[in-house]
């Protein structure tokens, strides 16, 4: 495998396309002027085959490898390396069918970076292993020996010049695979080691506790049948005991229907016994009570209509005197108003003669001051403004006569208000007095009626009383009556209910 052509883009130098080729097999040499681009053309293929030390193509970073650094207006390097693969047995492993490999590397602005191998997208370390695989190494130090550095391989020592023959031969590439598969394998040891550890430590301990728990499960699956075998053998031994109990039990309930066949006919013989009891004792009752039955009902008529009797009065006698105690109280009630109003008229009497001695005086002193007034008419206008006589000691300062009759008259006003009033309570009391003493005699009336009534209702109870004793009543013989009557129904009760018994069981 040999480059055939190179196809530069947009790089370094190079702002158009141009195609540099074909190739030699053998030799090729690039001749121009200074700065004509020779040395470009050997760093587009080293760009190609991945270099990753720059500074071996004389830039920073792989945005220096654009067309003046994108700032012409071009954003984008290509470089396309087009491979002879006609000799199969140089040939890349896997691409012996492909007469022709064509490498393409594009760099954009702002770091975006891929590969195409045969117009496909690839990864980059895909195409160092191609290159790998026909010992092309483009970082080893000495796959290109640059300006300058002939004289430096010249003047090598014997250990670098074996050093740079293994690297071109290839053998130091497989040395470093060597030492990469090394780790690799070293870093799978010490996982491998991991899962044995984790087998030991863990995993292996709980399949044992599992194992355990499977054995003991296995043993529960084996005794839980073993149960239920056993109880099935229960079951059927206790099915057959309640059979055999069952055909015990049904004789003893023949035997039982047997003797309550017995007992039955023994009932009805008791039924028809007590049947023929019963009416003999009906027709000695029917018998006894026709010959007592005249003389009873007239001594129950009689005695039934002396109790009503009785109660009326009785109940007459009670209503009058609750009528005569109600009579009483009120009276009493109606005395003791009379004397609280008679104390009152007395104090009312006391009070309106103290009232009509002042009437008096304040009439006389009325009098007097009117004769005074008479008297000090002529000089009222010249004493209207001025001051009256030099008052007494104990008047405090001096008034004109018009206060003095203005005062005299209103107290004057005064008295004849309250003697009215005055007047007016001593005629209330005395109408109150009045009819206090019609309620009174009225309720002595009552009090008498009632008294009467009293006596009558008290006769009447003595007479019922001779009556009831004249007609020789028992009342103790007439209470042993009922008690027997009683007893003899109570008695036909329970003989109905014992037959209605017997009906039901026959």
């Amino acid at each position: 495998m040999y480059i055939e052509e190179v196809i530069i883009d947009g790089f370094k130098s190079y702002s158009t396309r141009v195609t540099v080729g074909p190739f030699d097999r053998q030799f090729n040499a690039i001749t121009g002027l200074n700065g004509s681009g020779k040395s470009n053309i050997l760093d587009s293929i080293c760009f190609v085959l991945g270099i990753s030390n720059l500074t071996q193509v004389r830039v920073g970073n792989l945005s220096e490898l654009v067309y003046k650094q994108g700032q012409a207006g071009v954003t984008k390097a290509s470089v396309t390396v087009v491979f002879n693969n006609e000799d199969k047995q140089g040939s890349p492993v896997g691409y012996e069918m492909h007469d022709k490999i064509i490498i393409t590397r594009q760099i954009v602005i702002g770091g975006r970076n891929r590969y195409l191998l045969n117009s496909h997208n690839v990864q980059q370390n895909q195409i160092q292993n191609l290159f790998h695989s026909v010992s092309l190494n483009v970082n080893n130090p000495h796959f290109l020996i640059m300006q300058g550095r002939i004289t430096k391989v010249i003047n090598m020592k014997p250990q670098e010049t074996l050093s740079m023959i293994e690297e071109a031969a290839g053998t130091r590439m497989y040395e470093n695979k060597k030492a990469g598969a090394l780790k690799t394998l070293e870093k799978k040891q010490n996982k491998v080691d991991e899962i044995n550890r984790l087998l030991s430590e863990e995993i292996t301990p709980t399949l044992e506790k599992l194992q355990k728990e499977r054995s003991n499960y296995m043993l529960w699956v084996s005794n839980n049948n073993e149960i239920e075998r056993l109880e099935r053998f229960c079951v059927a031994y206790e099915y057959v005991q309640f059979k055999n109990r069952l055909e015990n039990k049904n004789q003893q309930l023949e035997e039982m229907e047997e003797t309550l066949g017995q007992l039955v006919s023994a009932v009805k013989a008791l039924i028809e016994r007590d049947a023929a009891i019963n009416k003999e004792v009906k027709q000695r009752t029917a018998s006894r009570d026709k010959a007592r039955s005249q003389e009873l009902k007239k001594v129950e008529d009689e005695h039934n209509k002396l109790s009503k009797e009785m109660a009326s009065s009785e109940s007459k006698l009670k209503n009058k005197k609750a009528e005569l105690e109600s009579e009483k109280e009120h009276q009493k009630k109606s005395s003791s108003g009379m004397g609280d109003l008679k104390k009152q008229l007395a104090q009312k009497e006391g009070a309106f003669e103290k009232e009509k001695g002042k009437y008096e005086k304040l009439a006389q002193e009325d009098e007097n001051t009117k004769k005074e007034i008479e008297r000090a008419q002529w000089s009222m206008q010249a004493l209207t403004a001025g001051m009256a006589e030099a008052p007494a000691p104990d008047a405090g300062e001096g008034r004109s006569m018009r206060e003095q009759l203005l005062a005299a008259q209103t107290r004057l006003q005064e008295m004849q208000a309250e003697e009215k009033t005055k007047t007016m309570a001593i005629s209330s009391l005395k109408e109150r007095i009045h009819s206090s003493e019609q309620i009174l005699g009225r309720s002595k009336q009552e009090h008498k009626r009632l008294a009467k009534e009293r006596d009558a209702v008290e006769t009447i109870i003595v007479e019922k009383k001779e009556q009831l004793e004249a007609a020789n009543f028992d009342a103790d013989g007439f209470a042993r009556l009922q008690q027997a009557k009683r007893q003899a129904e109570a008695k036909a009760t329970r003989a109905e209910g014992f037959a209605a018994l017997m009906s039901d069981l026959s």
